[in-house]
Formats: C-alpha cells, sequence, structure tokens
C-alpha cells in the first residue's frame, strides 16, 4: 500500500571548509592520480570501482606497499563518482575529475579518514559526515516514535511528526548552503537526494542548468536535467493544471470553478492514516479561513465510493470532494505526479501554485501569511 513519503526519508550533505593547495586554475588532462598513506593495515585488497548509475563497476585493485602507501593513476573521459574500498572494512566516496586525490586513514580509528587535493571529493566526504549525523537523529526519532506509538500518546506522534518534519526542512537549508559554496561542482549531485524537488524546485533547476553549462556531457547533469523539464508544468509559478472529476453525487467539477480563491489541493484516501490523522488540522484551518478566500478541492484516491463518501462524514470534510476511485492510476494523480499520500499543492486566485507539500504547522503558517 503506498503511503506518505515517509517523514524518515534518507540522506546528505553539509558544512565546508576546504584545503586550498593547488593552483586555482584546474584543468581537464584525462588523468588523475590516486594515493595515499594507510595504518594498521588489515589483510584483503584496495580496490577501486566506478559508480555507475549506483551500481560499483570494479576498475582495479591498487597494491599497498610494507609501509602503508599506496599510488595509482586514473585514465578517465570526464567527471565521475568513485568508490575506494579500503581491504573490505572502510568504502571512501570520491568525486574524480581535474585534481590528484590524496587518501589517509587508519584502521584502528573509524574518525581518522582525510581526503586532500581533491575538492570536490571533499565535498562528498562533507555530504557523507552530515548524512551519518542526520541518520543518527532520525534513528532516534523513530526509536521515540515507536515507543510512543505503543503507548497511544497520539499527541506526542503528532509532535514527533512535526520534529522530524522540522529537521527534515533544517536540515535541507543546510544542503542548500553548501550546494551554493561548491561553486558548482558536481559533486552536488550526491545531496540532491535530501531536496525536495517540489518544493526547492527552482534551486535544484539554477543548480543543474548551471552544471549543465559546466559538464556538458556528463550523463547524470543530463537525466536530471530532462527529469527536472518534465517536473517544470508543476513548479511553484506555473498555471495549475485542470482537474475534472465526479463528486460524490456524480457531477463533474472542475478545479478551474473555484478561481478567485486560495486553494489547497489536498490527495487523501479513506485508507491513508496519515491523511485521516491530518484532516482535523485541515478542518480547523478550513473554519477559520473559508469566510476569508480559503477552499479546499479533495481528489481522492480511494478504490470505493463507499470508503470515500464514509471518510468525509466520518472526518467532517465540508469542502468540494472529486474521485474516479482508481487508486494511484487516478487520471488527477498522473497529471499531477502523486506517488504518495498526502500529497497537497496550494494555489492563488488566479490558479498558479504557489506552494507544495503543506500539512500541519506549515499549512497554518501559510494560510497566516495570506490572510493575516
Amino acid at each position: 500500500m503506498k503511503k506518505i513519503k515517509n517523514f524518515m526519508m534518507l540522506l546528505l550533505g553539509i558544512s565546508f571548509l576546504l584545503a586550498c593547495g593547488e593552483s586555482d586554475t584546474r584543468e581537464f588532462d584525462g588523468t588523475v592520480k590516486i594515493s595515499g598513506k594507510l595504518e594498521n593495515v588489515p589483510q584483503g585488497q584496495l580496490v577501486l570501482s566506478y559508480i555507475n548509475e549506483d551500481t560499483p563497476e570494479q576498475v582495479a585493485e591498487i597494491p599497498v606497499n610494507n609501509t602503508g602507501k599506496f599510488e595509482y593513476e586514473l585514465k578517465l573521459e570526464g567527471p565521475g563518482f568513485y568508490l575506494l574500498n579500503l581491504m573490505g572494512s572502510k568504502e571512501v566516496k570520491l568525486a574524480l575529475y581535474d585534481q590528484d586525490a590524496q587518501i589517509t586513514y587508519n584502521f584502528a580509528d573509524d574518525t581518522s579518514l582525510e581526503i586532500s587535493g581533491s575538492e570536490d571529493s571533499q565535498y562528498v566526504q562533507q555530504i557523507n559526515d552530515l548524512m551519518a549525523e542526520y541518520q543518527g537523529t532520525i534513528n532516534y526519532l523513530n526509536g521515540v516514535y515507536m515507543e510512543a506509538m505503543k503507548a497511544r500518546d497520539q499527541e506526542k506522534v503528532k509532535q514527533i511528526q512535526q520534529d522530524a518534519m522540522e529537521l527534515e526542512q533544517n536540515h535541507a537549508e543546510k544542503v542548500k548552503e553548501l550546494v551554493r559554496g561548491m561553486n558548482g561542482s558536481f559533486a552536488a549531485l550526491q545531496s540532491f537526494a535530501m531536496i525536495n524537488p517540489k518544493s526547492d524546485f527552482e534551486f535544484l533547476d539554477e543548480t543543474v542548468s548551471k552544471m549543465a553549462e559546466k559538464y556538458p556531457n556528463f550523463q547524470q547533469v543530463q537525466t536530471l536535467s530532462n527529469q527536472l523539464e518534465e517536473m517544470r508544468v508543476l513548479a511553484v509559478g506555473q498555471p495549475a493544471p485542470e482537474i475534472s472529476l465526479p463528486n460524490p453525487d456524480g457531477d463533474v467539477v472542475n478545479l478551474s470553478d473555484l478561481k478567485g480563491k486560495y486553494v489547497l489541493i489536498d490527495f487523501w484516501a479513506a485508507w491513508c492514516r496519515p491523511c485521516r490523522e491530518e484532516n482535523p488540522n485541515v478542518v480547523r484551518l478550513y473554519n477559520e479561513y473559508k469566510d476569508q478566500g480559503f477552499e479546499v478541492f479533495g481528489v481522492s484516491l480511494d478504490r470505493t465510493k463507499e470508503a470515500w463518501v464514509k471518510a468525509i462524514a466520518d472526518d467532517n470534510l465540508t469542502w468540494t470532494h472529486v474521485s474516479d476511485l482508481q487508486y494511484f492510476n487516478s487520471e488527477a494523480a498522473s497529471i499531477y505526479q502523486i506517488n504518495a499520500i498526502p500529497a497537497t499543492y496550494m494555489l492563488d486566485p488566479e490558479g498558479k501554485i504557489i506552494a507544495k507539500d503543506l500539512r500541519g504547522q506549515s499549512l497554518e503558517n501559510k494560510l497566516k501569511e495570506i490572510f493575516n
């Protein structure tokens, strides 16, 4: 069963202080040197792999001498991500293009990894460091969340969910801060998993456009550019695509009929527990702002009319409702690229998208911004 995007969504990036070392002039000559020094080296192999669509493809086994030193000259056609496996005990992700990389590591101290030379690889290391920090916090929240669920403490559950959303938002801001300081490095691609393309489309679009100019032949950048182009129709500032679906009485209702009001398009379903938990918040805010020009356009992804209508009555949802009862195969879900619920789009009186994925406190804050 498809649910909301897990508020424990994974991953990536922040905090930069980079070594200078090399000249500011960087030229790609088709080779980079990977070298370094290892201490307390266990048995095993030093293996370099190229990451092709997240799947490592072995490039070479690199010999390590009896003093722990190693060196390898890598030929490459352009920028790319590589994985250096240290004797099966540690994996180091590298972003390699036009600067040599030096790695030092003491197997007796897991915090001792240092990368120098390659600025792109240093960015990746810092992205991974924040990933670990963020994931640690998420793991803690997961534990507290499960305890609250067992105790059926709904107030605490809601608070943890709110904390998780705020954590995700704050983390995304840190990621963007890092990316802005990366001078257009392709290493930023490693951080994009923690940036919501719905709410931060403009930032991603601008960043990827600059990368496309700097790395015109890099396949990963081209792929992202194509994906963003597909999403452009639903970007903030764009007119919301029309939705024309039956209401519970069987009459076709158009989204455009609500022009002149601020409209929250709310994708939900009777079977979606997080949707149902959010409904009281939407009801409260709807009652507070409906006389000032706020409307909700509920699009159900239910399969049966009975479940849909019962949920409307049980949750006291007095706004406009439509559905073709086609689950995620709904025409509206396809148009709005919905693959998880709850999902929302906020429209201005002209029918343009002004915000996405508002719920809980973020929805309340947006309505206060609009009407107060």
